[in-house]
């Protein structure tokens, strides 16, 4: 096998010739179609030190050999997962990964959009379903405020929020760009997050958000949210603190504060491990029945240092919308 690695905290990967694997117990031997890229690329990229590491955490693959525990899958089955960052990532031709945490692929997608869905239907859905734990019946028509929805996470929960579980949905945009593009997706309304956003809100004459997930800098919002969330709200944060906060802000409105790291279940093999396998499903059924739409914007034909390259300057700039794919592997330009 073949796969791109990092060995500096900054700079261009690497094409190097890794063995083989065989599969063992609930584990997939899978040969890879498409990725996708992720901010969390390049915070893991920013953390090495004198190990080589292979990163990516969203691919759609083909199953090539199954170990003895697996249930669901065989030879041959088009697949979409995430992944696990504490093991090596999918920036490669094949890759071993637990079928606990992998779905059958979307039937109505090809291998870039369905390589654009994984990490961030995920993360969306256990944030607001797991972690703030909304519910279908009881909290339709609530108001949901995301700080951050053109992004990749953003695009796929305004429509879950939207469109599954029946919330009144406003983001923050900083351009008109971003505007159209969460308004496409189904959200109810926009708030500019240029200047200050508290001011801004309340001008729309807004309604107070009962729940309010922060896919930005949550130093920056965090005291944003403590004054805009209602009595008794919830917020969800996915992008670690870097300094020490307040929690008595939440005190006198008695708000909770929830976190979502969509690793956690792979990460720590938990009993509700296989929950991803079940929301990945689900995933698949609702982009199948046209009731979800991918949101790739940029894609690449394969998977090359130069692309990959060129694909996490993109991220880092922070102003990308939706997501961007690329693959499979290449020795194109590699050399």
């Amino acid at each position: 096998m073949q796969a791109l690695q990092f060995s500096q905290p900054s700079g261009p990967a690497q094409l190097v010739n890794l063995a083989d694997q065989q599969p063992t117990g609930y584990e997939l031997w899978v040969s890879i179609n498409a990725v996708a890229v992720n901010p969390v690329d390049l915070k893991v990229q920013s953390g090495i030190d004198s190990q080589a590491k292979t990163l990516g955490w969203d691919a759609c693959a083909t199953v090539v050999a199954v170990g003895e525990l697996v249930k669901n899958f065989k030879i041959g089955d088009r697949v979409f997962y995430a992944g696990d960052v504490s093991k090596p990532g999918c920036y490669a031709s094949h890759q071993i990964i637990d079928s606990r945490i992998v779905g059958h692929a979307p039937q109505t997608l090809d291998d870039h959009q369905t390589a654009s869905l994984p990490l961030a239907s995920l993360t969306a859905w256990e944030l607001l379903f797991n972690r703030l734990r909304i519910s279908l019946q009881k909290d339709h028509g609530k108001t949901l405020l995301i700080i951050g929805g053109a992004g990749g996470v953003g695009s796929i929960m305004i429509q879950l929020a939207k469109k599954i579980a029946g919330l009144k949905v406003i983001t923050t945009v900083g351009s008109d760009e971003s505007k159209d593009w969460c308004e496409t997706l189904g959200a109810d309304d926009t708030v500019s997050h240029h200047g200050t956003l508290v001011d801004n809100y309340r001008a729309k004459d807004l309604p107070e958000p009962d729940y309010i997930v922060c896919l930005g800098n949550s130093d920056t919002y965090y005291p944003v949210m403590a004054e805009l969330i209602k009595p008794q709200g919830l917020i969800g944060i996915a992008v670690s603190f870097e300094k020490p906060v307040d929690l008595n802000l939440l005190k006198n409105k008695s708000a909770g504060l929830v976190w979502e790291f969509m690793f956690t279940r792979p990460m720590l093999n938990t009993d509700d491990i296989d929950q991803q396998q079940r929301i990945l499903q689900r995933i698949a059924e609702l982009v199948d029945s046209g009731a979800l739409q991918h949101t790739l914007v940029q894609q690449f034909d394969f998977l090359t240092v130069d692309n990959l390259q060129a694909a996490h300057q993109l991220i880092a700039s922070g102003h990308t919308r939706g997501k961007i794919a690329l693959g499979p592997i290449s020795n194109t330009d590699n050399a």
